[in-house]
């Protein structure tokens, strides 16, 4: 071969190179945009008749009660809202992954896609962004200022800031600023978790440059690159061009964007960087030098997917690392799950060595760890090994999970997900998050004290709210249980494209050993989601929550004020509404600070139906005027009061409306068909005349820690009192007092649900399992095709208020 066709050959091997890796980095691809929003305004008409329809039911409630309390109980001023305070778009990386046509997604959802679907899918009051910052390149914060500025200007939100009168202070959707600090420690002396930011202003001078990310994600076993290797990622580019040259152009531009430096002012840092905080109190600190309005809502807090063994929220309770000003809200129940209960098993324990070691399975608890000990145990003996030396090893296979923290999964070769039946779950809890964490767990965190000062415990007193998580820019997808892909984040991976992804994103696959292995994050070759338990966490994906506001307006600055005093509660989904109240505060006709407004008038309770344990007082018959001053003045859900005397409390709830198949006609004509399928899918927010009865109300007393080493457990008492209602469609009152309280001398924590009859959710049942005489799973099965195209299981809706926090006041 001549000098000059090598020189040519090796001209075009070089220009072939240069074009696959022009085009691996996303030369084909397009920049992901905040997309266009429908330029059409909601009818006022609707959201007035909403409010109507919600005063109508209280005055309903009312009129049940005796003819005293009817002349004496009007309906509560404030309106009942409903948003979702928790979004994703495709300027998330896990969202755009899910986009993909190869994991069965729907392509692009940016911004513009979930202002329309607030407006005219969910008819959502009000909703907020929340991205990933660390994915949020400047280009992407400032497209999403703009597209949720351009959403409020659509919605009829004027930029009020302080409740103004006029159109500004009406609008049909009132949309937040914010983004996603999501932290992932590897050891639960580092992890801190996820939280969403949540900004209240929209001018210039009130939004930060740029969001604040968690450096942790960005690092080893981060999932900022989804296929966790350029080999997988440009073999799938290769496959599924044009969205996969999209998504190389994504990641490229998400990698280019340089860490801001550290030690300098957050205004003095370069525009074009990324800023991150490795701790609660670097966000803090942060968001202190911004100087904006911003509210701090964790969530996720039991989710295990992420979440080491042995976490718990204790530290972070612990000077800086709580921010009493910002965290006031904790989302208990989202797209994936519940995380309110507290349970007392742990995933690993400690020895008096402080190091971490397996514990035993019990009724309601498998810990993977001891499950990672069986399959090896089973393999041995399989394999004609003895008996002493298959116990050996599952013994060292319980080591080697323990060790691995939140990859245990990794430490037995050759496993699948049926192998791990229900391993990490809690068998009891209702709707739980996957791989369940107690010591996150809402009532863990609100029984907790810390007592670095002397006489004066500090504790979490949040607001409870539930939200969506959704990650297809689909704002309060909770209204109807359809569409398990695109409604939730479950896939089908039983087939098709699904295998294809998931073969990209797993570990090798191996021969099922005998024998387990250690595992190692530090050298491990695996990262991104190939470290994470995706096949199972499928089965555990909701359509998601609602968070209800109780408050003045549909302003912006309503809405906050509503925020900032715990005057909320969630809703799994349906629009429940929930009215809870302490009844006899101090001071008679003076509400105490921060207790806000609430409700006056009593109604009837029910007969007492129900268990009660000993001393938990009764149910109020509901019959004669109430006693004076209950009238006059309420602290209502979120409220704080120090009093001495037996505290007393009203509940009203009222279920939720039925659904109607499809769409109204105002989404239909807003949107047109086309984009209706696209956004909507075809199914919106649709309720009929016919309201949901209320099954009963459940109350949970938390009494907080008084020393340090008071154990929790105890101190939870769920339920606590149990009332059953008459199925009434104009809903249920109760009204209870609590004796022990004056005898008992301590602080004490209320809060309520309220509970509709069962009704059909998509990955209601979580894994499905065959069990023995003794509860012992045999068989899982997991959510798929087999089960139905939407996985539908049975549970009941609900809703659960903020507490009401009465301290001891002697």
């Amino acid at each position: 071969m001549s000098r000059a066709l090598i020189l040519v050959a090796i001209v075009l091997v070089g220009v072939l190179f240069a074009w696959f890796r022009w085009v691996g980095q996303g030369g084909l691809g397009e920049h992901e945009t905040a997309g266009r929003i429908t330029p059409t305004r909601r009818a006022a008409t609707l959201d007035a008749a909403r409010q109507a329809e919600i005063a109508a039911a209280e005055r309903s409630l009312i009129e049940q009660a005796s003819s005293a309390e009817r002349d004496s109980a009007p309906v509560h001023p404030k309106q009942i809202l409903f948003g979702d305070l928790h979004v994703h778009t495709t300027f998330s990386f896990d969202a755009f992954m899910l986009s993909l046509p190869l994991a069965g997604g729907e392509g692009a959802h940016p911004p513009a896609d979930a202002c329309d679907f607030a407006r005219f899918c969910s008819a959502l009051d009000f909703w907020s962004i929340n991205d990933h910052a660390e994915s949020i390149t400047p280009a992407h914060w400032s497209e999403t200022v703009e597209s949720v500025r351009a959403c409020n200007a659509v919605a009829g939100d004027g930029g009020d800031r302080r409740g103004d009168e006029g159109a500004a202070a009406e609008p049909d959707t009132v949309a937040f600023l914010g983004w996603e600090w999501t932290q992932v420690g590897p050891t639960p002396q580092t992890h801190y978790g996820h939280k969403n930011v949540v900004l209240r202003d929209l001018d210039a001078d009130r939004v930060p440059t740029r969001p604040i990310g968690a450096a942790a994600l960005r690092g080893k076993g981060g999932i900022v690159n989804p296929f966790g290797t350029a080999r997988s990622g440009a073999f799938l580019r290769a496959l599924d061009a044009p969205r996969m040259h999209d998504l190389a152009r994504f990641l490229r531009e998400t990698g280019s964007v340089p860490t801001c430096p550290p030690g300098v002012p957050v205004r003095s840092l370069p525009p074009d960087c990324m800023e991150l905080a490795d701790s609660p109190d670097l966000l803090f600190e942060k968001l202190d030098d911004w100087g904006v309005d911003s509210l701090v809502i964790p969530h996720g807090t039991t989710w295990g997917f992420y979440t080491p063994p042995g976490s718990d929220w204790s530290k972070q309770l612990r000077g800086a690392m709580h921010d009493e000003a910002r965290q006031r809200l904790i989302e208990v129940y989202s797209g994936h799950g519940n995380s309110e209960e507290y349970r007392d098993f742990r995933a690993v324990e400690y020895g008096p060595d402080g190091r971490a070691r397996c514990p035993a399975p019990s009724a309601d608890y498998l810990p993977t760890c001891w499950r990672a000990g069986e399959i090896v145990e089973a393999r041995c003996l399989a394999a004609g090994e003895s008996d002493e030396t298959c116990a050996e090893r599952a013994a060292t296979a319980r080591r080697h999970a323990v060790d691995a923290g939140s990859q245990m999964h990794l430490t037995v070769p050759g496993v699948t997900a049926a192998d791990w039946i229900d391993a990490g779950q809690c068998r009891d809890c209702t709707q739980p998050a996957f791989n369940y964490r107690p010591g996150g767990a809402a009532q863990f965190i609100l029984a907790l004290s810390d007592f670095a000062t002397p006489g004066t415990p500090r504790r979490f007193r949040f607001g409870l709210i539930a939200s969506s998580d959704n990650h297809f820019g689909r704002p309060g997808t909770g209204y109807k249980e359809v569409h398990r892909r695109g409604f939730t984040e479950s896939r089908d991976d039983a087939s098709g494209a699904g295998v294809v992804v998931q073969r990209m994103v797993a570990p090798p696959a191996e021969a099922p050993l005998p024998e387990s292995r250690p595992f190692d994050l530090a050298t491990t070759k695996l990262t991104g989601f190939a470290l994470r338990e995706m096949e199972r966490q499928a089965s555990y994906f909701m359509t998601g929550g609602l968070v209800a506001a109780h408050s003045a307006g549909r302003s912006r600055t309503a809405l906050w004020e509503a925020f900032e005093r715990r005057e909320v509660y969630g809703t799994s989904g349906p629009r429940i509404l929930l009215w809870f109240d302490l009844v006899n505060p101090p001071g008679g006709g003076d509400a105490p600070p921060g207790g806000g407004d609430a409700p006056p008038g009593g109604g009837d309770a029910p007969p007492g139906e129900g268990d009660a344990p000993p001393g938990g007082g009764d149910a109020q018959s509901g019959e004669g005027e109430a006693p004076p001053g209950e009238r006059d003045a309420r602290v209502p859900m979120g409220g704080e009061v120090a009093m001495n005397a037996a505290p007393r409390f009203e509940v009203r709830a009222v279920g939720s409306f039925e659904q109607r198949p499809g769409c109204p006609d105002d989404a239909t004509t807003a949107l047109g068909p086309e984009r209706l399928a696209r956004v909507c899918l075809g199914e919106c927010y649709n309720p009929s005349e016919k309201r949901r009865p209320i099954t009963r109300i459940e109350v949970v007393r938390i009494r907080p820690q008084r020393s340090a080493d008071e154990p929790i457990a105890p101190l939870i008492e769920d339920p606590w009192r149990r009332f059953a209602c008459d199925g009434s469609p104009e809903g249920c009152t109760v009204r209870f007092d609590d004796p022990e309280f004056a005898a008992g001398g301590r602080d004490t924590v209320y809060y309520v649900r309220a509970i509709e009859p069962p009704a059909p959710a998509i990955n209601a049942d979580g894994i499905r399992c065959e069990r023995d005489a003794e509860g012992r799973c045999l068989e899982a099965t997991r959510c798929s095709r087999r089960l139905g195209d939407d996985c539908l299981g049975t549970e009941e809706p609900r809703a659960w208020s903020s507490p009401i926090f009465v301290d001891w006041s002697p």
